[in-house]
């Protein structure tokens, strides 16, 4: 927990690198992850660099893989995501040799997928031709005698009647009335469109039959199902038959010979049949041969994968740096954590050491002035909250880090709106599960947003689900029932005839015999759960409940801004404005959380003072709020009763408020006029001379009295020279900030009255849908044994509504609430949030980006 304390300390490092150990001392920082590379060569194009020619080299290997990955899927072979052990970047001789690995993979599967397309186009094309014999068989029964009548019609008898007989030798030229045809297998779809056109081309003079398949045929190519029809086209005369064949052309109709004999179909149906079983036979082998060769590229492909993309992030990294005047040795600029220097260190060696350099690499690490970045070094549990607070604003550098304490305050402050035993046992529960089970659902990789923030959060929900266990008891209340662990300190003073006889009976706490007078042990009564004025009671326990947690909460955060002044040595600023803002907190807002404790102790219901009895206690908001207005509460002459607590309060009040006041204008005018006290020393030490008798020396002393004078802040604490300030910006700033602290002590404390509220929606919330459902819904209170069975089926609708509606939809507003209460509430007390994230190189996180992009 203490690197989360502040963020760590950064160094800007030189990398003198040679050029034949930069590849391997490169990987391995990459696999390291410890430092943030700057780019050298900004005023260069990319393309213009020195390693682009490797990055295309690279791209046109991922290219390849691509394609192979794809081929892969497509043939529905497994590929293994998750590897046990993620390989290392190749070295520069193992390119090559990955290179041309991946070249004849390529070839080879093309190669293969080419001739898989030519073997399965001639199977269509044999399948097609199969059923154009089939299916015109039918065909040629029926339309000699119809299309013969119906050309002699037309004709007008210019057309001599002959009989059509296919079974005529077809050697010599045909005669002169004999009917032609056309046959082929068209698009499905395209039917209807292709019989209009040739109808239309050939005035009605053209008789179609066509009949459809009735399984779909695959496309060599996609792979995708096609619905094909077989057609024949008769009529009768050549310049019809070169229409209907550009027709067809046009609509893409495939045509395939049909002879006019039944035998010559016959025989070539057979021969059609005995090509397609062997094609068939070699399709299968062709196929075998290639799942062959899939299932072993499958293998090596997320190795290949994975090293590729390695390889092109270290030659864009090396793109980065910069080539000496002599071109012998590469210059790298870094951000480095100082306790990461050794293994940098150590990488460099290793780099030489592999590609056998006699001249070792080396870091400098170099004095500058510029914004570091902010690194906060997190594990699986302190990451999710590191987050929360990284989503407002990534710290300042060396900034207090507020995630440290979030870890606590997160989930208490959320149970507090969230307090139920039964809803926090399931939150707790499902946390549980997912850390018990985060090694297989982290190699998953889900790609559902919702399930991964779920997964993100982890613990945090397992935190929040205990501290809500914890409230839960202190509220008493599980699922809106109350526990009776300990007995009621309630006593029932009334015999059995009284209560029979009474819808509602009161119990006096000012009586012994109705109750004893001491605490409960541990949380609320449960005979709160039976009170008529259990809200009014709740209502009130809540309210101050939020008031207190918020105001310590708030003092919390503005003394934590003590540690920043304390790291950056503003120590103006601990007295200016530190010291002036708690007071104002501590005298009005926490004032009002003593006086809450204060009635709480001194008034009782069971008191012999009746100035001290319930009855006579004052509000604490009218207490307060007269306080303010210097207003005064009167009672009837003869009341025992006062405004005031105890004696003296009225003076302490008064001094209380003067003091408040008298914070604004040291918190207005303090900074403004210690920086006009500050601007005429520094005027003043410039005037002097010191003189020693030597010119040298002069110069000396006075540069020196320069340095030695002092300065309110330096440019790493405030991002900005004080001598760019001026009067008028300094009280501008002041006074924004002075009128926005004054302003939201204000409306911050109210703000944590949604503790109360979401407390007490949650509550009543949970009892209504108790209430509605398993109450009346059911109709438990019937003796009868059906009512059993609808017990189980609404007992599993009150769960669902729980779960959806209690847990989920309640349980995410209370974490925005939670989440705004620390962004605004209490971190604008301390938290600056305007850093740059330290973003290093590291090959984990490049993968891990590049994966959940894709």
């Amino acid at each position: 927990m203490g690197a989360m304390f502040r963020s760590e300390e950064m160094a800007l490092c030189q990398l003198f690198i040679q050029p034949e150990a930069a590849y391997l001392s490169v990987s391995e920082l990459g696999e390291t992850g410890t430092v943030q590379f700057r780019d050298l060569n900004a005023d260069v194009n990319y393309f213009q660099r020195k390693f682009v020619n490797e990055v295309r080299r690279c791209d046109e290997m991922e290219r390849k893989i691509r394609y192979i990955e794809a081929e892969v899927r497509k043939d529905g072979v497994p590929i293994a995501d998750n590897l046990a052990e993620l390989p290392r970047a190749p070295n520069p001789r193992a390119i090559i040799d990955l290179e041309a690995n991946l070249e004849k993979m390529s070839n080879d599967i093309l190669e293969l997928s080419q001739n898989a397309v030519n073997l399965k186009s001639n199977y269509l094309e044999l399948t097609e031709l199969r059923h154009v014999l089939e299916k015109t068989q039918v065909f040629f029964m029926e339309v000699p005698k119809v299309v013969e009548q119906l050309l002699l019609e037309e004709a007008n008898d210019s057309i001599t009647r002959t009989l059509i007989n296919e079974e005529a030798p077809s050697s010599g030229a045909p005669s002169r009335g004999r009917l032609e045809f056309v046959a082929g297998v068209i698009n499905r779809e395209r039917v209807p469109a292709f019989e209009r056109m040739l109808w239309r081309i050939s005035r009605g003079n053209v008789f179609l039959r066509q009949a459809e398949l009735e399984r779909p045929l695959e496309d060599p190519a996609t792979g995708v199902n096609l619905y094909k029809t077989v057609f024949a086209t008769f009529f009768q005369g050549e310049q019809l038959k070169s229409r209907i064949k550009k027709v067809c052309s046009g609509f893409h109709a495939s045509l395939y010979p049909c002879p006019h004999s039944h035998a010559e179909r016959e025989e070539m149906v057979k021969g059609v049949r005995t090509r397609l079983e062997d094609l068939n036979m070699v399709l299968n082998q062709t196929q075998d041969h290639r799942q062959r060769v899939l299932h072993n590229v499958a293998k090596e492909l997320p190795n290949w994968s994975i090293m590729v993309r390695k390889m092109k992030a270290i030659y864009h990294t090396m793109n980065l740096f910069n080539m000496d005047v002599s071109k012998k040795c590469l210059i790298g600029e870094c951000w480095v954590p100082m306790s990461d220097l050794g293994v940098v260190r150590d990488c460099l060696n290793e780099g030489s050491r592999l590609c056998g350099s006699s001249i070792p690499s080396f870091l400098n690490v170099i004095y500058t002035e510029e914004n570091r970045p902010t690194f906060n070094r997190t594990n699986k549990f302190t990451r999710g909250f590191q987050n929360l607070i990284d989503a407002y604003g990534v710290a300042s550098y060396r900034e207090a880090n507020p995630a440290l304490y979030t870890i606590i305050t997160f989930p208490f402050i959320f149970s507090v709106m969230f307090g139920d035993c039964g809803h926090g046992l399931i939150m707790t529960l499902f946390a549980l599960y997912m850390v018990i089970m985060e090694k297989k659902f982290s190699a998953r990789r889900s790609s559902n947003e919702i399930w991964n923030l779920f997964f993100a959060g982890r613990y945090i929900i397992l935190l929040m689900g205990v501290f809500s266990i914890y409230t839960g008891l202190i509220y008493n209340d599980v699922f809106s029932k109350s526990f009776n662990i300990f007995g009621s300190s309630w006593i029932i003073p009334y015999d059995l005839q009284t209560i029979h006889g009474n819808n509602s009976l009161q119990l006096d706490p000012a009586y012994n015999g109705s109750y004893k007078q001491t605490p409960y042990p541990m949380g609320v009564d449960p005979v709160w759960m039976l009170a008529e004025n259990k809200i009014i009671f709740s209502n009130s326990y809540k309210m101050k409940l939020s008031i207190i947690f918020g105001v310590v909460h708030m003092i919390f955060g503005v003394c934590t801004s003590v540690i920043n002044i304390i790291h950056f040595k503003r120590y103006t600023t601990f007295f200016l404005e530190f010291l002036p803002q708690l007071l104002f907190l501590i005298l009005l807002f926490f004032y009002l959380v003593v006086l809450m404790f204060v009635k709480w102790a001194l008034y009782d219901a069971s008191s012999t003072d009746p100035a001290y009895g319930t009855s006579c206690a004052p509000s604490v908001l009218i207490t307060f709020i007269n306080m303010m207005l210097q207003g005064h509460t009167y009672f009837p002459e003869g009341s025992p009763c006062s405004e005031y607590m105890f004696s003296g309060q009225g003076m302490l009040q008064i001094v209380i408020a003067i003091l408040a006041i008298l914070c604004i204008p040291v918190l207005l005018f303090g900074k403004p006029i210690h920086f006009l006290v500050m601007q005429r020393r520094k005027k003043k030490d410039t005037g002097k001379t010191y003189s020693n008798g030597t010119t040298s020396q002069d110069i000396e002393l006075q540069s020196e009295a320069l340095q030695s004078a002092p300065s309110t802040s330096g440019p790493v604490a405030d991002g900005h020279e004080p001598e760019e300030d001026t009067f008028s910006e300094v009280m501008i700033h002041q006074a924004i900030h002075t009128i926005e602290y004054v302003l939201s002590t204000i409306s911050h404390t109210a703000s944590y009255l949604r503790l109360w509220a979401l407390s007490l929606a949650h509550g009543q919330l949970s009892e209504v849908l108790w209430t509605m459902v398993l109450n009346k819904g059911l109709g438990a209170t019937q003796d009868s044994y059906y009512m059993s069975i609808v017990l189980f089926f609404i007992f599993a609708a009150w769960a669902f509504f729980t779960l959806a509606i209690l847990i989920l939809m309640e349980g995410l507003s209370a974490f925005l609430h939670t989440l705004r209460l620390h962004w605004v509430e209490f971190m604008s007390k301390f938290y600056d949030g305007n850093g740059q994230p330290f973003q290093p190189f590291s090959f984990k996180s490049i993968l891990e980006a590049e994966d959940a992009e894709d």
